[in-house]
């Protein structure tokens, strides 16, 4: 309708007035009929505490006394406490595999007459993980193969001593005790297995001090030391900085038994299912097997590892009594 086409002021006032409350109803039904967006609430700040570390006012490694006093000696050491208490995942890890291996190489180290805190020096190297480093190193004590030859290590296409925990840390002993034998102190000798003597003994030359915590070296050995250290107080206290583990969350010792071959094995697979196991967890057992074949030669003879009878193959380790209540329970779920 055209209200101008109206002539009759009183009707034509009375239409439009008509018209705006019309417009003031539509209005009101379309806005009270459409739904309101929830409330968007704001995101709460996630309640993280991220503080600093406390460090021990008294430290050693074997024995010899870490100057905390020194102001670089501190700060290297807390850089090395934040990284491994912050690096939550790959401590924790480390933490659970210390207890596997920590018995058999703390009774090597011991027999040899090295320090028990060079425990914590494998650890730092490998993380208790067979890996290989950009240098060719490999194995926990991680030897690269010239110097895994020099001390007695075999490696072919067949054997690597150096994934031979008990070979490679008699190995790790001798070459520590020579060191020491040069440095005349612990630290050094630790240096010098990450470093190599003839670049370690360059940098005495040049600096006239053979104090490792007075010497300026690679960034890889300046942190070398506190990278031990920081393991050594993490694993004596892991509560104390944060990791809260349960005694059976700890990784155990895989229970083995000893064969000595002095005969050639073909097939290492049918060799494993003979004993009772599987190639898999011979392997475990046996890293420095590195093909399916062992050849041996006259005179010769290798010890392999076997896992005692009803060894968990998923890596559980049961007591005798324990295991039958266990089976019995599977059985009876299967029924």
């Amino acid at each position: 309708m055209n209200i101008k086409l109206i002539k009759h002021p009183f009707l034509r006032s009375y239409l439009s007035f008509l018209l705006f409350l019309a417009g003031i109803f539509v209005i009101y039904i379309f806005g009270t009929s459409s739904q309101k967006p929830d409330k968007i609430e704001t995101p709460k700040a996630i309640n993280t505490v991220v503080s600093g570390i406390t460090i021990p006012e008294n430290l050693d490694f074997a024995g010899e006394k870490v100057p905390l006093n020194y102001f670089d000696v501190k700060e290297a050491l807390d850089r090395e406490l934040l990284i491994n208490t912050y690096w939550q995942s790959q401590t924790l890890l480390i933490i659970k595999r210390s207890t596997r291996y920590f018995d058999e190489i703390e009774l090597i180290l011991k027999k040899n007459n090295i320090p028990d805190d060079f425990k914590y020096l494998s650890l730092a190297e490998s993380g208790f993980l067979n890996v290989t480093s950009p240098a060719g190193a490999v194995g926990f004590w991680q030897f690269v193969p010239s110097t895994a030859r020099d001390y007695g290590l075999e490696i072919n296409s067949e054997v690597d001593e150096r994934y031979n925990l008990l070979k490679s840390t008699e190995a790790a002993c001798k070459f520590l005790q020579q060191s020491y034998n040069i440095y005349k102190s612990w630290t050094m000798a630790a240096a010098s297995y990450n470093m190599g003597r003839k670049a370690l003994g360059k940098q005495i030359q040049r600096q006239l001090t053979g104090n490792y915590y007075d010497i300026l070296l690679n960034d890889e050995t300046s942190r070398y030391i506190y990278r031990i250290l920081a393991l050594k107080i993490i694993l004596n206290n892991p509560v104390r900085y944060g990791f809260n583990i349960l005694k059976a969350d700890y990784y155990q010792s895989i229970p083995y038994t000893e064969l000595i071959l002095t005969q050639s094995e073909k097939d290492l697979a049918l060799f494993s299912v003979s004993k009772g196991t599987n190639y898999k967890i011979l392997k475990i057992l046996n890293p420095w097997l590195r093909d399916n074949s062992l050849t041996i030669k006259e005179n010769k003879s290798y010890i392999i590892r076997i896992p005692v009878p009803g060894f968990r193959q998923h890596g559980e380790l049961l007591k005798k009594e324990d295991s039958d209540v266990i089976e019995k329970k599977s059985d009876e779920e299967d029924k």
